[in-house]
This record gives C-alpha cells, structure tokens and sequence, in this order.
C-alpha cells in the first residue's frame, strides 16, 4: 500500500504540491489566529456554590447550609469529590466533576439541585452559582489610583463604573472587587434615646424602609400630550435619612430618625483588602477569564477597554495594572518559538554539512515546517492554545520529523550517485520511485512506532493528564505529518530536485571522518563480539542502582516569573491588624533589590472563587528582569533573602507561585506542594492530630514552611440563653435572637439609587453601644405587657432596588407596630443570657460531608517521593489515631501517585504493541527482539544523563523517557534495515559463508553509515536548544529533553555496535542450523525467501 502511495504521488506531482501549498496557507494562517497561554487550564472540572448568610458563625453556616448542600450535590452524575468551607457570613461548596463531563451540562445538573433545595434551607438565604471560570481564569489583577480620592471613592468607582465596563468585554466571566471601603448609609441607634421615645430597632428598620422609593400614577392626558406620573422618594442623601419619620408621640409630634439616630456615610463589614508596595491600602479588581477561553487576547480585550474608558475616570484617578498574566504568556510562548527556529537552523545546518547538496538538504529539511503547520492546523482546529506543553509537543519532534526523509533522500542520492548511469527523464523518475518504494514500508511503519509508543500520555489522568495531553497532540500531529509527508511529497521533491552532480559519499570529507574512525570499531566489535555484549549488559545493570539514588516529585516546577507570599497568621487575627501585617511585610519584601513591585491581599475578593479568610495574606511579588538582578543570585537565593526579611512573630512564611498555587488550591485544596490531611466528626479531635504531626514532620528533613491548621482558633462572645427568665417576661428565643441580631449584627434595609450608584442603608446600634462585652451585656431587649417583645412577620423580599436579597430573620422586627402600644421596659440582655467568651471554629473545612484538618508544608532539598516515604512511617511509629479517624496525603504527592499508578500499567502496554509493530515490520521475531534491544540501552543513558545534571524522576522525565523508546526504536529500525539489505544481497548471489554474514554486517553498518548518524544526530542537535535555553517554560522542557538526549547517545553506541554484533552473531548461529533465509522486507520488489544451502561454518 506505502509502494502504491509514493506511486501515485510521483504519477500526479501537481495535486501534492498543490496540497503542499493550500496546507502550508492553512497552515500560516493557523499559527497567526490560534490562541495563547502559559500553559493548559490544569484546574478541576467544578462548580462553585456561593451562600451568602451576613452574621451567621461558621458552625451555623456548616449546620444549616454546608453540610445540607454538600450531601445533596454529591448525588449527581459525574461528581468526583465535594469540597466545602464555612466561615463567617458564607458558604462555599466546589463540587468536583469527572474531567470528561462538560462544564455547563454540570452546571446545569447544579443550577437544578439548587432549585429543589429551597425549602431545606433557612428562609431567606439562596444560593448561587459562581462564575463559568476557573480558578485558574485570575489573569489580570489591577488598582484604582488617585491622589487626593478617598478608599470609599475609588471603590465606588471601581464598582460602579470600571467593573461594568470591563465586564462587557468578551471573554471575561467575572470583574470581583477587591480593596477600599464599599460605602453605605449608616444609621447607628442610640439605645437610650430609644427608650425614651419608647421605640424599638424594629419600628426605625420599617419606617426607613418605607422612606425609600419611587412610586407611579400612571398616564394623565393634557393638551394632546401624555404625561407619566411619578413621585420621587428615593433618598437622596443623609438628610433625607435623618428626616424620615419613624412615628409619632402622644402629642401628635414626629418622632424622626435624627431624634434617636445619627446617619453618616461609612462602610460595610470587611472581609477583605488590598495594599500596594507596603505603602498603604487601594483598590482594586481581579478579572476572571471564563472557562475555555484566550487568554492573551482576553487580557489584550481588557486592556484596551481600560485606554477607552481612562478618559471618563474623574481627574486625576487612573488604572494601573498589577499582575498581567500576558507577560508570562509573551516570555513562554517566545522562548518555545525561538528554540524552535534555533532546531530549525541547526538541523538545516547539519543536514547541509552531511549532504553537501543544498537540494537533498532542503528536500530533508522542508519535511519540518509542513509537519509545523499540519500541528498548527490540528490545534487550531480541536481549540488548542499554542502554549509552553503545546509548543514544546513540537520542539521534541523537530529532530525526528526528519528521519524518514534522511532516509528516502540519502537511499535515493546514493542510487543516483553511485548505481548505474540515469540514461534519460523515465529512467531517473524510476530510479526514485524504486528507491523511495525500497526504503517507504519501514519508515512509515517506525513513524507509526514513534506514534503510538506516546499513548501512554494520551492516558493519563488528573492534571498530569491535562498538562501533558497537548505536548502529545501536538508530536503526534507533527509525527502523523511527517509520515504522510515521507511517501507524498518528499518523493515530488526529489524528482524535481535530485538532478545535477551527485558526489558518492566518499567524496564526503564529513562522511570520510567519520567512516574512518568508525570502521575500526566495528570490526573490533566483531572481533569480540562477547566481550561487546558483555560490556553493554554490564552499562544496562549499572544504570539500575543509579536509578534508585534520583528522587521522585510530580512535576518540577514552572518559573512564572514572579512569587506569591502566602503566610498564615492566627485564624483570630482582625482587619485592622491583619493590615497592619501585610503593609509591614510588603515593605519588608520591596527593599530585596529584584523586587519590582508588590501587591498584597488580606481575605478573600467579592467573587466564589476566591474563599480566602481574614487570617490568609497573598501577596504577588513581581520580579525585574533578570538582567536587572543582581551578579550571580538565583531565584532561590531571592526566596530565601525575602524569608528571612519576612520573619515576624506569629505569622508562618510560606511561597510558591500565583498559577500554581491556585491550581493546588482547587484540585486537591492544599495551598502548599505538600498537605496531610485528617478527616473525622469531632474539630477539636482533629485540630489536636494536626499540631501533633505538625511537631512531628517539622524535625524531618526537607520539610519548610510547615503549618497545623488551627481549625479551633476564633474568638467567641457565647450567648447563652435562659428561657425560664426569657418566658417570664413573655418572650421568646427568637425574640432574643432577633434583637442580638439587629442591633448588634445590623440590617440592610434597602438600597439608595443614585444615578448608576447603589449604597445600602444600614441600621444597627452605634458602636460605643456594641463594641465591648460590657456593652454587648447591656443590649436592650424591648417587651411589651402580656405580649412578646416584637412582632414576627413572615420574610419577604425587599423592596429595594440592587439587588439585596431577601430579608433576614432580623428583619421580621420590622413589623408595625400601633402608635398606641405602651412598652412595660427594656430588659438588658445579662438579665436574659450569659455571656462568656470562648473559642470556636473561625472556619470549617470539610471534603465529602468529612471534617477535614490539614497540615501544610513545602518540601526543600529534597524530592517529594523519598520525604512522603519517610514522613509516613514517622507518623506511623509516633501517631495513634482515634476510632473513626483517618490520614491522607494530598498535594503534588496525590497527582504523584496516581499518574505513576497509571504509567505502570500503560508503559508495559505499549512495549508490547512496539514489538507487534516490529513484527508486522520485519515479520520476524528475531528482528523485532534486536530492534527492542534499543530499549533497555537508551534508558540507561538516559539515566545517566538525568543523574548527571540532577533531574528527579517526575512525570515531565517519564515523558522523555516514553518519547525516547519511539525514537530509539526508530534508529533500530534504520540499522537493521540496511544489515538485512547487506545480507540480502549476499543471499542473492548463492552459498553464504559466516564470513560473508561478516562482510555484510560490516556493508551494512559501515557503507551506510550517513544516513544513521543523521538520523540520531538530528534528533539529539534537535534538542540542544531546549537544554541551553533558559527562558520560560525551560524548567518543564529540559527535563523531558534530559533522557532523550542521554538515551540516543547511548542507543547510538548499541545501535552502531552493539546492534550489527548482536545481528552477526543470530545469523551465524541460524546459518550453523541451516534457517538462514533472506529478510524480504525492506524492498520495493517482492522477493521469495529461500533457505541457504547448507555451507561449512567459519571456525
């Protein structure tokens, strides 16, 4: 079938090069439109559940939101895991889908389950959906500046007309608001005054709700015209508030909000905030790229959204970026394409020198951009970004996209140059197919080799899966491509440019140097063919114990350029003091001279995707470039200056990086490279266990940065109710609850409109009157004769315009209430309740319905695999776990596990495939064995490369190591072809002695020995530019170039030496047997196989 495709090409020249043409546009067009990033979307397949529930305590929100939406989700199709987290005022569910379940079908299976969960949950809370993004999709972070502009102005500004406008553009999910003061109407009650005009919380909640609206009196007709009818009640300003009339007295005389409040502009309840080079507070945005999406182009839509509306900011307010993900994209994507253009160069180059023909080398070396542009194509249309993993798929193949058509034009020039005289145009055209069809079957079929010898990527799973997936698409496109290339269009070429003077190879002063040198050592070889073998099973042991000293990690780790401060500080730690820390550190962080700039976060943004506490810091720490830095310091040496300058007391250090971070966060929910978590019922069980191991694991070697999660760290003023004294004075628990709530807590009431502007109006008491315990003892509860103390009414919407929600339960006090009604007194809370101060949760954190606790640490000097080893029988020896309680490992050692687990499995799988493939090859068993020699030789080299420049064995080394057997295979493949022709033709002539098995082996390995050194030489030159080059994205492509590069100088060797011993040595003893026969494969013509007459053996 391969003889009849180069047939047909070499028939109908103009279609292949017409096909050639309209590819290589599609091609050019692809690489300009196809999208960009750093690197694949590694995040998991989930859905964020977002519960806001103002006021409530952790352990409320667990109880009556987290734990019920946890066990219901868990139930639907596809769900992997659920993950949950409870805190103050909020409830964040991730559930977890199977990668292959596409995201908006499960957030539809979501938005369903939510809808019949209503009931079940407290009234007036609903929860939603987060954004269709990835917590990944963080890829532009910004500050909004203005000298003389107060934090609550540029927040406002940045809610209400920055985030609106870059919301609009495509591509962006989400603009969360992060930093500054969210402004509102306060309106703080004066207890006493309230007594005195015998109101209560409730009475002020109704009357200012009241005060608030437009209304509508339909059309009226005059003149002809039509005239809208409205009333304008909107509150406007504090006045408005103030003025507003809450009921009134005995006399007929209004009692107003100002009687018994006083109304300023502040703002709302923090949770969060921004700061700037140490040098004080800002605000700010995060844009959230939706899911699927282009990020170079997403950021490149939102800043030019942010030049078009620069000029509608107030004077002197401006927009400056913080972290932009795009540079990361530029650096990666540009250092892959110019080590591509450096293979390119260099393989042109090497070809040229081999050849010494500038049409052979160009006819060899246009095989590389047309595989180039047939991946393009491919990526661009199964929506692959063009990327560090997807690039670099290419950059490994550039070497071996040339093989096959080494092979075809180095058989065809040698038929040409040194075979007989070309008498005319159809003898030539002959000539080439011939040559093309001899050599066409067994290159195709090592190409297919090289194929499948990459399934084993194609199946992994989780993020290693992810990561990987696109290098493999990308060289199995580029490898599919040039197969179709070698029997297509490389045979045109050539009988359009093969044509001229031809030098024989030995005219070839490069050829000559190395057949003169290689010539000896293989006849040498043959001289001792046992103490060759011998020798290159004595290189195949050592290389085992070599192999057990290198360590073992998941991934090494990808430098974005820039690093993420994460330390940890006491879970009760306020805001105000929190931003007294992280103004300190970032200061402290900005005198390291390669520090560009620093944006520090506390808590977490206004957005499902980021569930930070108070107590969690993150600043990102952008870097100079480093011909900024300092003579001779490292990025490990800046790390571990700022570490130090960063040591405060009660805050644990801790670092990694921006994307990778959040790809631990969501995918195993551990922010470190290394977590050990515990599962149980009881929180302080499992806060116990955690610091126990954390006391443990820190004296072992390679632990940093290692941090217990105190899951019992909050602060808590415990109410605790007494209902005989309550129902004595004829209330009720919720009555309590309520008045706790409103007047401590505070309610929202509604929202004022103000042009585009909504601010919330907020009644509580003021804080001279809740800010102590003292005060907090002395809250009034209101009670009237024979009645409770308010009047419940069930929960409705609010009326206010901006979206507010629903009522809370404190809002039920806000009942009418007759002007008539007398109180009996105002009871202060101790006379009901004590109140004592304790601990408590400041945040629950569970993963299927399990309460979880987690130790946190980063593993330094050393490699994950041999840490987790140890660590584990430590913690076995000095841990006793209770009944019911359970450890796990998670963090990079989870995806550890899991994709050498699978890697067991498949590589077995696929050696056994190569070998099918070799005997469907060479239909010979003996042959394929000698081929799959290759195998165990190329992994020693590369063993001993990977030892060499201290590379741990990781998923990006395995890589190498699965793309190293396809090629090593393939060089086998080429020797043995060419020993078989040799003999063939020795078999041809009649009686074969074992000398003449010798004079073969020696023909074939010696006479053809260009097109195997070009081979092997362009695949390792190929390389080389990914081992020097130390931009971007290196830190990934050097360790899967690693065992390619050691394995193909090694597989060289038992290729060019040991393979034609081995060979010699099977055919005499078969010619001793009398099975010699001849290969028949490898030719264009069909050859019968015939057994060799019975000849007297070589002593």
């Amino acid at each position: 079938m391969i003889g009849k495709i180069i047939e047909f090409s070499i028939k109908n020249r103009f279609l292949v090069l017409l096909g050639l043409i309209l590819t290589m546009a599609w091609g050019l067009y692809s690489v300009v439109h196809i999208p960009l990033d750093a690197i694949p979307d590694l995040s998991e397949n989930q859905v964020v559940v977002m519960t806001d529930w103002p006021g409530r305590s952790p352990q409320i929100v667990e109880d009556q939101l987290t734990y019920p939406l946890s066990t219901s989700l868990q139930g639907l199709p596809g769900v992997k895991a659920i993950r949950a987290g409870s805190q103050l005022g909020l409830s964040m569910v991730y559930v977890i889908f199977n990668d292959n379940v596409d995201i908006y079908w499960a957030r539809t299976r979501v938005s369903e389950r939510l809808s019949t969960l209503k009931t079940n949950l407290p009234p007036g809370v609903t929860p939603m959906m987060g954004p269709d993004g990835t917590g990944v999709g963080h890829v532009f972070w910004y500050t909004v500046e203005g000298k003389g502009q107060d934090l609550g102005t540029l927040r406002a500004i940045q809610d209400w007309f920055v985030r609106p406008q870059l919301s609009s553009v495509a591509g962006v999910a989400e603009v969360a608001s992060v930093g500054g003061f969210s402004k509102q109407y306060q309106v703080d009650l004066d207890p006493n005054r309230l007594s005195i005009h015998n109101l209560n919380v409730g009475e002020v909640v109704s009357a200012l709700r009241q005060s608030n609206g437009d209304g509508s009196g339909g059309i009226l007709e005059q003149n002809g015209q039509e005239f809208s009818v409205r009333s304008r009640g909107y509150v406007r300003g504090i006045p408005d508030i103030e003025n507003a009339v809450v009921k009134t007295d005995a006399n007929g005389t209004p009692i107003l909000v100002k009687d018994v409040a006083s109304v300023q502009m502040g703002s709302d309840l923090r949770r969060g905030l921004l700061e700037k080079n140490g040098e004080g507070e800002v605000a700010g945005g995060i844009v959230v790229m939706r899911y699927n999406e282009n990020a170079k182009a997403v950021i490149d839509r939102v800043k030019q959204k942010i030049k078009e509306i620069e000029s509608g900011l107030p004077q002197g307010v401006k927009i400056v970026p913080s972290y932009d993900r795009s540079e990361l994209i530029e650096r990666a994507v540009d250092n892959l394409k110019h080590s591509l253009i450096e293979e390119a160069v260099i393989v042109t180059l090497f070809h040229l020198a081999f050849m010494m023909h500038l049409a052979s080398a160009f006819v060899i070396v246009l095989a590389i951009p047309i595989s180039v542009f047939i991946a393009f194509i491919f990526m661009s249309s199964l929506g692959i970004s063009s990327n560090i993993m997807s690039l670099g798929g290419i950059a490994i193949a550039v070497g071996v996209l040339v093989d096959s058509a080494i092979v075809m034009v180095e058989n065809a020039y040698r038929r040409l140059a040194e075979g007989e005289p070309i008498k005319n145009h159809s003898d030539y055209i002959r000539a080439i197919t011939e040559s093309a069809k001899q050599v066409g079957r067994p290159i195709f079929f090592s190409l297919i080799i090289i194929l499948l010898s990459f399934a084993p990527v194609f199946l992994l799973e989780g993020q290693e899966g992810k990561l990987f997936r696109p290098l493999a698409l990308t060289k199995s496109f580029s490898m599919a491509g040039a197969a179709i290339i070698a029997i297509t269009v490389v045979p045109v070429m050539m009988t359009f440019l093969l044509k001229g003077h031809l030098k024989p190879e030995a005219d070839n002063p490069i050829s000559r140097f190395f057949l003169k040198g290689y010539r000896p050592i293989i006849e040498w070889a043959l001289n001792h063919r046992w103490t060759t073998i011998v020798s290159a099973l004595l290189v195949v042991l050592l290389a085992i114990p070599v192999a057990g000293t290198i360590g073992k990690e998941f991934m090494p780790p990808l430098d974005e350029g820039s690093l993420l401060y994460m330390p940890t500080t006491l879970p009760d730690v306020n805001i105000t003091e929190a931003k007294r820390l992280i103004q300190v550190q970032d200061k402290l962080i900005m005198s390291v001279p390669e520090v560009h700039h620093v944006l520090g976060k506390v808590g977490r943004a206004e957005t499902a995707t980021d569930p930070a506490p108070v107590s969690m810091f993150e600043s990102i720490v952008l870097l100079k470039p480093k011909n900024e830095w300092r003579k001779g310091i490292t990025k490990e040496d800046i790390i571990s200056e700022l570490d130090r300058k960063a040591q405060i007391p009660g805050v644990a250090n801790g670092w990694t990086q921006p994307i990778i971070n959040r790809i631990n966060m969501l995918s195993t929910g551990v922010r470190t490279d290394l977590g050990v978590k515990f599962f149980g019922n009881d929180l302080d069980t499992l806060e116990q266990l955690a610091i126990e191991a954390e006391g443990i694991l820190k004296d072992i070697p390679g632990a940093k940065d290692i941090y217990a999660e105190r899951v019992i760290g909050g602060r808590y003023f415990d109410v605790e109710l007494d209902r005989g004294k309550i129902a004595r004075y004829g209330l009720n628990v919720g009555d309590v609850n309520d008045a706790i709530e409103s007047a401590l807590g505070g309610t929202i009431i509604s929202n004022t409109v103000e042009g585009r502007q909504r601010f919330p109006i907020k009644v509580r008491y003021a804080r001279d009157f809740r800010d102590t315990l003292e005060a907090l003892q002395n809250t009034t509860i209101s009670t009237r004769m024979g009645q409770p103390a308010a009047v419940s009414a069930p929960s409705a919407p609010s009326g206010g315009m901006g979206g507010m929600g629903a009522n809370t339960p404190a809002q039920a006090l806000s009942a009418p209430v007759s002007p008539n009604e007398s109180f009996t007194r105002q009871v202060p809370l101790s006379q009901l309740a004590s109140v004592r101060v304790t601990s408590g949760p400041p945040m629950i954190s569970s993963e299927n319905t399990m309460l979880r606790s987690i130790v946190y640490l980063n593993v330094r000097g050393r490699d994950m695999g041999s840490f987790v080893d140890e660590a584990k029988k430590v913690l076995l020896k000095k841990m006793q776990l209770p009944s019911g309680y359970y450890v796990s490992w998670s963090g990079q050692y989870e995806n550890q596990i899991r994709a050498n687990q699978r890697l067991q499995i498949l590589i077995p799988i696929v050696l056994v495939i190569i070998a099918i493939l070799l005997f469907f090859t060479f239909h010979s068993v003996s042959s394929a064995a000698m081929v799959l020699l290759s195998l165990p030789f190329a992994l020693s080299g590369g063993i001993f490369l990977q030892k060499l420049l201290h590379f741990n064995f990781s998923v990006a080394v395995w890589v190498g190591y699965i793309a190293l057997a396809g090629v090593a295979v393939e060089t086998g493949v080429v020797m043995l072809i060419y020993l078989h022709e040799a003999l063939d033709r020795k078999i041809k002539r009649g009686v074969v002695t074992e000398e003449d098995i010798r004079e073969a082996t020696i023909e074939g390995a010696v006479l053809r020995l260009r097109p195997k050194l070009m081979t092997v030489f362009a695949a390792i030159i190929g390389l080389l530019p990914i081992m020097w080059s130390g931009g971007t994205g290196s830190d990934v492509m050097r360790p899967i170039a690693t065992p390619m590069i050691g394995g193909l100088l090694s597989s060289m060797v038992l290729v060019l030496v040991v393979l034609p011993v081995v060979f010699d040595l099977w055919m005499v003893q078969k010619l001793r047997k009398g099975t010699l026969r001849g290969s028949g494969t490898g030719h264009g013509e069909k050859d019968n196989p015939r057994q060799v007459g019975e000849v007297e053996p070589r002593l």
